[in-house]
């Protein structure tokens, strides 16, 4: 249980950090920023990346539970 306990709260910061810097990167290209916004973005989606790996161990065990 704790692994999976662990596998959501990673999912979580992860997906929480990803959003920051797409606001980051929206930002930046309001601004004209736009290698600051790439910058961003690059950031944003390894964090998506890595919460992706999270959600599909949660999903692995919940699929053995049941």
């Amino acid at each position: 249980m704790e692994k999976i306990i662990e596998s959501h709260k990673n999912a979580a910061k992860h997906l929480e950090e990803a959003a920051k810097h797409h606001h980051e990167a929206a930002k930046h290209h309001e601004a004209a920023s736009h290698d600051k916004a790439h910058q961003s973005t690059i950031k944003a989606c390894g964090h998506t990346a890595v919460a992706k790996d999270s959600q599909k161990e949660i999903l692995k065990q919940h699929v053995a539970k049941k």
